[in-house]
């Protein structure tokens, strides 16, 4: 059976590589991404809409189909502030997660991150530890959340904490104790949340560094 997908963060390094997965994927008919600005891209299955993600909720009648993937993030220099980075963070994901649900979505695929805990003293952390509470509270057959530790790829904006960690995390990840922080390519990401996305069968199920990496 085929899908129609929602993508919102398809402009990311994990949702850049997602959407062209879905483009590429016999499985899905139609890709629907909801972005800030039009993707550099088309193609046959691609429906781009622009958006106001701060008047999300107009846009209810977009969030129809098979399964979303909720790919945004920005970091905290991106945004300016915590508070602005938890409103990318958590408040948009979570009204385009109610929304969906509101309208039937059956599947809810979240890229969140290792070590997310909703009490955690990194705001960071427990930014992604809050949005995966929030959204097990919501209407969905299933959902998905995915906890990749460091992101390894080719970003729109060069961030210099990332470059100097891919280079120092896959030496000292080697310790038993670390090797849940061991970086990984946004590729590896895409391609086992589209491998989830046509594959899970339970309610509820995470996924973490090594269930990523098969």
């Amino acid at each position: 059976m085929t899908k129609t997908a929602i993508l919102i963060g398809a402009t990311g390094l994990v949702g850049n590589e997602l959407l062209h997965k879905l483009l590429n994927s016999d499985r899905y008919i139609k890709v629907v991404t909801l972005s800030r600005r039009a993707l550099p891209i088309t193609h046959a299955k691609l429906v781009n809409h622009v958006i106001d993600f701060e008047k999300l909720t107009q846009y209810v009648e977009l969030f129809k189909g098979d399964v979303l993937f909720s790919c945004l993030g920005t970091t905290r220099k991106q945004a300016g502030s915590t508070q602005a980075q938890r409103r990318v963070d958590v408040d948009y994901q979570f009204i385009a997660a109610q929304l969906a649900a509101s309208n039937g979505i059956s599947h809810y695929c979240l890229v969140s991150s290792s070590g997310a805990n909703a009490h955690s003293n990194s705001p960071y952390l427990k930014m992604k530890g809050e949005l995966e509470q929030h959204i097990k509270a919501l209407a969905f057959d299933k959902i998905s959340i995915f906890q990749p530790s460091l992101l390894l790829g080719d970003r729109e904006q060069f961030r210099v904490a990332e470059r100097i960690g891919s280079v120092i995390f896959p030496v000292i990840t080697r310790l038993p104790f670390l090797k849940r922080y061991k970086p990984i390519t946004g590729k590896q990401v895409a391609q086992k949340i589209l491998s989830v996305s046509l594959a899970q069968q339970v309610k509820l199920s995470y996924y973490v560094l090594d269930e990523l990496l098969e």
